[in-house]
């Protein structure tokens, strides 16, 4: 049987990233590596340091459900980590090796949604952050998507590579794209046998050292809520409350809106870019990107 590399990797790298003096841990021996020795970790687990080892090395075995939630307590894991912990624990459990379909489509009612959706940007996310819908709003505030090859219609892929997405986040970006990176590590979990995944992952790896040092952390991120900031080039500072909502009847897709506080200065600029995005559109500008006209 093959070595478990994704359960390897994930408890090395959050045992490295565990504090021994914040546990209160006593420092009886100089320590060569960062964070608990495998034999501390396994006595706050509970199990064997000989299993615990084995475990980390990869070996086939199949840890039980207690054995699970004992690794998940003793490293601290939050929510979204438990999920991946799990997953990569069991690769071929529950189905989890079934590869997303090649095609992703989103159902018509859907469609309807987003446009029923008006001047609120939203957007619809598939397997490995795939863009697979957006609205004019979201066009207009983040990218024109939809004017892009179809292959790059990627949020990880954007996010990381795109010089207009860095401008966009501005001081946050460099937390808003390890997030998708962590995202697109949890479906990787999910689906182990997609190879476009696999791909993705290595285009990125070859092109940033950043991604290259996010995916070597080994975070996990489920998109739930969050208080994003950014600097837009026509109407300047917003700060947007995101919502995920998974699409009941596919798991793979979530999604995604963005939403000012009522009567905020950020309300007000996202009605002026909805006033200059329609503008835009009656001019004969079609889709509204994120092309802003120049003085």
């Amino acid at each position: 049987m093959e070595r478990n590399e994704g359960l390897s990797e994930f408890l090395r790298a959050h045992r490295a990233a565990m504090d021994p003096e914040r546990l209160g841990l006593p420092d009886t021996a100089p320590r060569r590596v960062p964070g608990l020795r495998r034999e501390e970790l396994a006595a706050l687990a509970g199990v064997s340091v000989d299993y615990y080892t084995r475990l980390e090395q990869g070996r086939p075995i199949t840890p039980s459900d207690s054995v699970l939630d004992a690794l998940a307590s003793a490293l601290q894991l939050d929510p979204a980590e438990r999920s991946y912990l799990r997953a990569v624990a069991r690769p071929q459990s529950g189905g989890r090796r079934r590869a997303p379909r090649t095609v992703q489509k989103v159902r018509p009612g859907v469609h309807a949604l987003l446009a029923r959706l008006g001047d609120t940007p939203a957007l619809v996310l598939g397997c490995r952050t795939d863009i697979l819908l957006t609205n004019r709003m979201a066009r207009v505030l983040l990218a024109d998507f939809d004017g892009m090859p179809a292959r790059d219609r990627n949020a990880a892929r954007w996010i990381v590579l795109d010089e207009a997405a860095r401008s966009l986040f501005g001081d946050n970006w460099e937390r808003i794209a390890s997030e998708f990176v962590g995202t697109l590590r949890m479906d990787a979990a999910r689906h182990p046998d997609d190879t476009r995944t696999a791909e993705l992952v290595g285009e990125l790896s070859m092109k940033s050292d950043r991604f290259r040092r996010w995916w070597a952390g080994q975070k996990v991120v489920q998109f739930t809520h969050h208080t994003k900031e950014l600097h837009h080039p026509l109407v300047g500072h917003l700060t947007l409350h995101t919502e995920a909502l998974s699409l009941p009847g596919d798991p793979d897709q979530t999604l995604l809106t963005f939403l000012p506080d009522p009567g905020s200065p950020s309300d007000e600029a996202l009605t002026v870019l909805a006033a200059w995005a329609a503008d835009h559109s009656r001019a004969g500008g079609g889709k509204a990107g994120r092309t802003v006209p120049q003085d």
